[in-house]
């Protein structure tokens, strides 16, 4: 796929040699490397190790990082773990980087990119996951839901990190699509959401066209949602796809955007950090609440944090090859030009 002239980066050559070592003798966790990276994770912290030195991060944040990256798919453009480390989808191919974006790694010149096939590069990243997650542990669940993260290798919490997100192909309820969360699904009603209307509208069709028209209550819906910073796909019409969430405690990953993509603040309240994408400069703080809507560039990255579980509508356009045109520059990187 044809480079984009955001990323000031030396185009990458595929590397996928990987293979995963021995597990680490004093705790017990598998040590995986791929191309030039080698991932090792001790009782607290991950340690990643390429041609330019060595980056250390707290192995849940980490976790809960790679949860979102490997259930996305590697997600639209950037999935940065933090200010340093992350991924960058090119839809085939994946790059994985270090400072790469990051000014002060950039200047040090301690900055590294390889590229890797999409398909294998995910292999790795999900046998990490599944062998770094403790029992208890759900690295996609909020903070007071779930044990915690730290110590030796204890068992794994394979049913919480196989989470499939739903993804409906025209729209939630219609025959052979995704199906209404409920009780019997094993969908239960967030804590959070307790005072959420639970009933569902009636749909009568007009002879002949049963089975075509649907409707359902998004807000039951998102209340029934198990996970956190994970948006589903509701409804998608041509490339235009409604994606709705429920967010509580802190977006795990700065996602930089390839595209233009919308907010719309359903319930409650998110406050946004924006930042440069290619600099991780900070560039401004939001404040959305509820009915709340804007539009996130298609040159910026961005952090949410939410101190109650609310509800928010991500509007997505997933036409092929929109991150070439933003990226080539023929696209502005805001949705309108005042």
């Amino acid at each position: 796929m044809a480079k984009s002239t955001e990323q000031a980066i030396t185009e990458p050559t595929i590397n996928n040699a990987s293979h995963i070592q021995s597990p680490d003798p004093d705790y017990g966790y598998e040590v995986f490397q791929i191309g030039s990276y080698t991932f090792r994770r001790d009782e607290y912290f991950v340690r990643v190790t390429y041609p330019k030195g060595t980056y250390v991060v707290d192995a849940g944040n980490f976790l809960r990082a790679m949860m979102r990256d490997v259930a996305w798919g590697f997600f639209y453009g950037w999935v940065n773990f933090d200010d340093v480390f992350g991924t960058v989808n090119h839809y085939s191919s994946v790059d994985v980087f270090v400072g790469s974006y990051n000014a002060g790694y950039k200047s040090a010149g301690t900055d590294f990119v390889e590229r890797f096939d999409a398909n294998k590069l995910l292999a790795c990243f999900k046998a990490l996951l599944s062998d770094w997650t403790n029992a208890g542990f759900d690295p996609f669940a909020a903070p007071l839901e779930t044990g915690t993260p730290y110590g030796s290798k204890n068992g794994n919490n394979d049913t919480a990190v196989n989470f499939q997100r739903e993804l409906a192909e025209r729209f939630v309820g219609l025959e052979g699509d995704t199906e209404l969360r409920t009780d019997e699904r094993g969908f239960a009603v967030n804590r959070h959401f307790s005072d959420v209307d639970q009933s569902e509208p009636e749909v009568h069709a007009a002879p002949g066209f049963e089975g075509q028209l649907s409707a359902f209550s998004l807000f039951r819906y998102l209340s029934r949602s198990p996970v956190t910073w994970n948006p589903s796909i509701v409804s998608l019409v041509g490339e235009s796809a409604y994606c709705p969430t429920s967010e509580e405690h802190i977006l795990p990953i700065q996602h930089g955007n390839d595209r233009v993509e919308w907010f719309l603040q359903l319930t409650d309240e998110i406050t946004w950090q924006i930042a440069d994408k290619n600099t991780a400069a900070p560039k401004a703080i939001v404040t959305m609440k509820a009915g709340d809507i804007s539009s996130m560039p298609a040159d910026i990255q961005h952090r949410g944090f939410s101190p109650k579980r609310s509800m928010l509508l991500v509007w997505e356009n997933m036409t092929p090859g929109l991150e070439l045109r933003y990226g080539s520059g023929e696209l502005p990187p805001t949705a309108a030009e005042f």
